[in-house]
């Protein structure tokens, strides 16, 4: 190569031959290595690990954990590169690593002084790349070689021989796209990666007609709250139609993006050019106030420019306020929800009938059920209908109950308060009643308001916060801390972690767990140092293992999305004996790396899955392949094959939870592959695992889509009616039951949004879902990852217009799957006698005696007999040759049945029309979105729609339009009643009719909530002594007498 380099111009590039090919490979290969090296990564390390793993006050040193470990560290390669390709796997190694590279390409380079002719035969190399407009080869070789300057030089260079032919630059935006895709899919290294998105921003900007929705992904990545304020800005005083509906579509997009604390930041910019929302908007508390004081002290032309607002900008930066709050959002996903819920409440009747109440795990596994198959619908019906069963409920079960109704109601901002005020802690007691209520459901409404408001916060946050706050009772503080978690998730609020904290050192097990959990909720993602070293000192200090437990987890969820920051906390946590932190190392990994399809992440998880001592190490590490890899989850199966059948029942379990998580709602057939034999696992745990994972890959699947759908359905009624089936695995299928039907069969588990970003409550609600291995209650938490599959389209007025587009499918293929057949067979068959031999011989013998008896009792006259003894050979047939031959030919005609029943299915396929049209606010799944085309003339969508909340342009508005009403969240509800429980209880399943009289539209919202307080409030200790005091009556024989003498 260098001999070459040394020829210069004579060194031809386009000879074509094996010689050029070789030596042009291994300049690209060299000038790689060269600029990769001279990139100063080790720079950007330093900055991403302040907010690591401290040194000190742990039991091992990062430094001595990794020295002990029988493998390289974990930020650094397990094996030497042997190509650029495994170098660029290991973005974050070390120094040494460079140096390595330098060894084997630089010196001979550097000795011969050839750098200048290498640079310019890869200069030509580009050069002939523009010429045939092989763009993407350069960017490629740009990105590997990390060099930026390469990468503006091609996206300009695209833009200008554009430009030059057609007078249009659609070239450069399709490249800065793919860079994009590269970007976000590929490139490994965090710094690099958000240098690339600087980039790409810079350079998006000065295209004179920009892509807006590109701009907003790559603020939301980088955390630029100032730019997303400017672009919103910009677009709402250019003041045409269009402009404001492409401001509001980013409103929503970064609604759905973003983190609480990101959103705060920009509504307060925005809410400076408009100083009068401040006082109406009811989230602007007194702490926001006084920040956005300083803000505009700081800032005096914002009062200027704010006076310079017109009423039409003033109106539209009002109601992208309301956007970027999510109340817009929540009530258009109410509304979806409650509209076309189509749960199957056979199915939980079922559930209700065969698995016994007083079992608490079955109760809770019906709740759980309930729960799931209704989220975000508001049809508690259920409960309503099952006041006697609900009333079983006892202890953590009336939590878990209580918890369900957030679930139920998810979203529902304007009526949630009203909904739990019967069930919330009372702040004195009811006169004439020693005891409030039950603390259980009190902890469980706690629990479920912040479940309602989940990411949201607001005014929930600060209830929750003051009920936590003046709690003494360790349930309702553990119910508290859930709430205030979820609500409060990623907003960063130090006052809401103080007041956790001082709860966490009173060291009480009981709410510790929660407590550790909510800490690292609340500061989600922020790589807070001080919080970490709090927590690992008291995790070192405490004996408890649920509190550890805990504040493992609450570690990994500080740590989520950090990638190479997180690698310190991980050695520290995996090098520590305690097997509860290294559980939290894993879910350190997971967290962090989630969705990048990391290789040194894969490695480090593998390799603890097959060496770890700790069962529940190896099953956690199996389990958050997962979570790294939910983005490739093609290569998910072949990756756990060999783990799916290993000795190790907890391994087992891990490998199809990972294939749960990662071909969630994707009904892959690889991964079903995998998932069946399971079900007939040895192991129960195994079962339920494996019950769950299909119910997670086959949400939203009918039988056109996947045939196994109905098969796995029948499978699971057939389970729960066993007898003889585990209790955990009839758990697991219960709550597969729910997912498999979630939110009314119109939800889907997605752990990214639909614009292909992290979808930050989805992962966090499905990492602390697995969680339910030791604690039922955290179950709920798996509702944050469900998505509605919705097309709601929004005009620039931000009404839902009545319109109709077209889905070019037949309408089988994404349709619902049908509601389970009640059948009425329940009462025991008669079973059928079993025909002996002997038995058919002797009917046949006393026949042939009494047909000859009849014969000579006839007279001479043979005319009448011929027919009788031809009648009476068919009935001889009948109960002789058997029962057995027309039960065959029964079965043969009802295949035969079956077969035309197919046969017609298809014939009804085929004469299906092809093409259909949906109306605005329907279900609309992930797979047929590239089917959809929007017709109507009158309103066209500002985006490819991509599911979820689309804004549509009304290009005639001035000509009246037909509206869709949003009734869930406008009507009313009437609060429970909140007599004292013992005046309550006993008369609610006989004196209330809730499930007799009909019900106005109105009213069935919240109904059943309403109907329950009465049950789930009831003192646990009354119902115990309720069902014990009969007992002595039952054994009162004499010996008793003779015994207490």
């Amino acid at each position: 190569m260098v001999f070459a380099l040394g020829a210069g111009k004579l060194f031809q590039l386009d000879n074509g031959g094996e010689f050029e090919e070789t030596i042009i490979a291994k300049c690209v290969d060299t000038f790689i290595a060269l600029s990769a090296a001279q990139r100063p990564t080790a720079g950007d390390q330093p900055a991403n690990l302040n907010t690591a793993f401290p040194t000190s006050g742990e039991g091992a040193t990062s430094t001595s954990a990794s020295l002990t470990s029988p493998i390289t560290p974990f930020s650094q390669s397990a094996l030497p590169s042997k190509s650029l390709l495994s170098r660029q796997e290991v973005p974050g190694a070390d120094a040494d690593e460079d140096v390595g590279v330098k060894d084997v390409e630089t010196p001979l380079v550097l000795k011969r002084g050839v750098q200048g002719q290498l640079h310019a035969i890869i200069d030509r190399l580009f050069e002939q790349c523009f010429l045939q407009k092989r763009y993407r080869q350069v960017i490629g070789i740009a990105i590997e070689a990390k060099s930026l300057d390469v990468l503006r030089r091609t996206i300009i260079r695209a833009s200008e021989d554009e430009k030059k032919q057609h007078g249009e630059s659609r070239r450069s935006e399709e490249l800065m796209e793919y860079v994009l895709e590269i970007c976000m899919g590929i490139v490994q290294e965090r710094g690099f990666r958000n240098e690339i998105l600087k980039l790409i921003l810079e350079l998006l900007n000065e295209i004179p007609a920009p892509d807006y929705f590109s701009i907003a992904k790559c603020v939301v990545y980088l955390n630029e709250n100032a730019m997303a304020t400017v672009i919103l800005r910009q677009l709402v005083e250019k003041g045409d139609a269009r402009s404001l509906a492409v401001a509001y579509q980013i409103s929503f997009d970064l609604y759905d993006n973003s983190t609480q604390e990101f959103l705060q930041k920009v509504r307060r910019e925005i809410s400076e050019l408009v100083p009068e929302k401040g006082e109406e908007h009811k989230d602007a508390d007194g702490e926001e106030a006084k920040e956005s004081d300083a803000l505009l002290n700081s800032q005096s032309t914002s009062v200027a420019e704010s006076d310079k607002v017109s009423p039409e900008a003033r109106k539209a930066f009002k109601n992208i306020l309301d956007i970027l709050e999510g109340v817009k959002t929540f009530e258009l996903n109410l509304e979806f929800l409650y509209r076309n819920s189509k749960s199957d409440i056979a199915i939980l009747n079922k559930l209700r009938d065969t698995l016994e109440a007083r079992n608490s795990i079955f109760h809770t596994a019906v709740t759980l059920s309930n729960a799931f198959m209704h989220a975000g619908t508001t049809h508690d019906k259920f409960f309503r209908e099952n006041l006697d069963w609900l009333g079983k409920a006892v202890n953590w079960s009336k939590f878990t109950a209580t918890a369900a109704l957030g679930v139920i109601h998810k979203g529902n901002l304007n009526q949630g308060k009203q909904l739990l005020t019967p069930y919330l802690p009372k702040t004195q007691q009811v006169a004439g009643v020693g005891v409030p209520g039950s603390v259980y459901s009190q902890g469980g409404s706690l629990y479920a308001f912040g479940l309602i408001y989940a990411n949201h916060g607001g005014m929930a946050v600060d209830l929750i916060r003051d009920h936590f706050k003046k709690a003494t009772d360790e349930v309702i503080q553990h119910g508290g801390a859930l709430g205030l978690g979820v609500a409060g998730m990623a907003t960063g609020d130090e006052g809401i972690y103080d007041d956790l904290r001082n709860v966490l050192y009173t060291d009480s097990a009981l709410n510790g767990e929660a407590v550790g959990l909510a800490m690292g909720l609340v500061m989600l993602g922020t790589g807070n140092m001080k919080v970490l070293e709090d927590m690992i000192q008291y995790a070192h200090d405490t004996q408890h293992e649920k509190i550890v437990r805990g504040l493992a987890m609450g570690m990994a969820l500080i740590m989520y999305g950090r990638q190479e920051a997180a690698d310190e906390l991980i050695n520290g946590l995996l090098g520590d004996p305690d097997p509860t932190l290294r559980y939290g190392g894993i879910m350190t990994i997971a967290l962090a790396y989630c969705g990048s399809s990391s290789n040194k992440a894969v490695r480090k998880l593998l390799h603890v899955a097959v060496s770890d001592v700790n069962d529940d190490v190896r099953r956690v590490a199996v389990l958050s392949l997962g979570f790294i890899l939910f983005r490739k989850h093609q290569s998910v199966p072949r990756m756990v094959e060999l783990l799916s059948e290993s000795y190790n029942p907890h391994v087992r379990y891990g490998a199809a939870m990972a294939l749960g998580i990662s071909c969630a709602g994707t009904g892959l057939d690889e991964a079903i592959d995998l998932l069946e034999p399971m079900l007939k696992d040895s192991t129960d745990f195994v079962r339920q695992g494996a019950l769950i994972a299909l119910a997670m890959v086959l949400v939203q699947q009918n039988e056109a889509m996947n045939p196994r759908v109905s098969t796995l359905r029948k499978t699971m009624m057939k389970m729960i009616g066993d007898r003889h089936e585990d209790a955990m695995a009839k758990f697991g299928c219960a709550v597969a039951l729910g997912i498999i039907d979630a939110g009314g069969r119109n939800c889907t588990i997605s752990l990214q949004t639909q614009t292909g970003n992290l979808n930050m409550p989805g992962i966090v609600g499905a990492a602390v879902f697995i969680q339910y291995w030791y604690w039922f209650p955290l179950t709920h938490f798996l509702s944050l990852s469900f998505t509605p599959t919705s097309v709601i389209g929004v005009d620039q007025s931000l009404e839902v217009p009545f319109f109709k587009f077209h889905s070019n499918t037949r309408p089988s293929l994404f349709d619902y799957p049908p509601e389970q057949q009640v059948k009425t067979e329940e009462a025991p068959e008669k079973v059928k006698t079993a025909v002996l031999s002997t038995t058919a011989q002797a009917k046949r013998r006393a026949q042939r005696r009494e047909k000859q008896q009849r014969r000579e009792s006839m007279d001479i006259d043979q005319t009448p007999a011929t027919p009788k003894v031809s009648d009476q050979t068919p009935d001889k047939m009948d109960t002789d040759e058997s029962a057995v031959k027309i039960e065959e030919d029964g079965k043969e005609e009802g295949k035969e049945g079956e077969k035309e029943a197919g046969e017609g299915q298809k014939k009804k396929a085929e004469r299906e029309k092809v093409g259909y049209e949906l109306e605005n606010m329907s279900r609309v799944l992930p797979a047929q979105l590239k089917y959809l085309t929007f017709p109507d003339p009158r309103y066209e969508p500002v985006k490819r729609p991509t599911g979820g909340v689309v804004v549509v342009l009304d290009k005639t508005p001035e000509e009246p339009r037909e509206t869709i009403e949003l009734q869930a969240s406008a009507r009313d509800i009437q609060p429970a009643t909140t007599r004292p429980p013992a005046e309550r209880t006993p008369g609610f399943p006989a004196g209330r009719t809730f499930g007799r009289a009909p019900l106005t539209p109105e009213e069935i919202v919240g109904a059943g909530a309403a109907a329950a307080a009465g049950v789930l409030t009831a003192v646990d200790e009354d119902e115990e002594g309720a069902e014990e005091a009969p007992v002595p009556d039952e054994f009162e024989y004499e010996t008793d007498g003779e015994e207490e003498e």
